[in-house]
């Protein structure tokens, strides 16, 4: 009963520090793609776009986060059950929603509708961290 309860507990900071999104500030980029129903044709196309996209996502640093009203996902890790990011991040009155979030843990772009992985690229790399990351790579 005592490991069981010490599992439960790990687990349960593990899945807190998932759902605390400052963990991926100065890391990592996050992109939320926010669904009442991961069945409505916006979600599944937005997912959709970004599927054969791991070295672009990967050499942006961004992370894209599944997030529906009771449950989310990191990339294509396994589903978690939380509605922390959804109640936190959605648009009230609206099914649709991503949220691109910046190396600082800000708000970098809000939309309703989806958005293409060039544009959502171009807009990340016209950032003042990521053209300091291309020069870099540059040299």
């Amino acid at each position: 009963m005592k490991a069981i309860l010490t599992l439960l507990l790990v687990l349960n900071c593990i899945i807190m520090k998932a759902q605390d999104l400052t963990t991926h500030q100065w890391e990592n980029r996050v992109l939320l793609v926010i669904s009442d129903n991961k069945n409505t044709e916006a979600y599944q196309t937005q997912i959709s776009i970004f599927k054969d996209k791991t070295k672009a996502l990967a050499d942006r640093k961004l992370v894209v986060y599944s997030v529906l009203p009771t449950k989310y996902k990191l990339n294509n890790d396994p589903w978690l059950a939380s509605s922390s990011l959804f109640k936190k991040y959605r648009s009230k009155n609206k099914t649709f929603k991503v949220v691109l979030i910046g190396l600082d843990g800000l708000i970098k772009l809000n939309e309703n509708a989806v958005i293409l992985a060039e544009k959502l690229f171009s807009i990340i790399d016209v950032m003042p961290m990521r053209q300091s990351e291309i020069k870099r790579k540059g040299n």
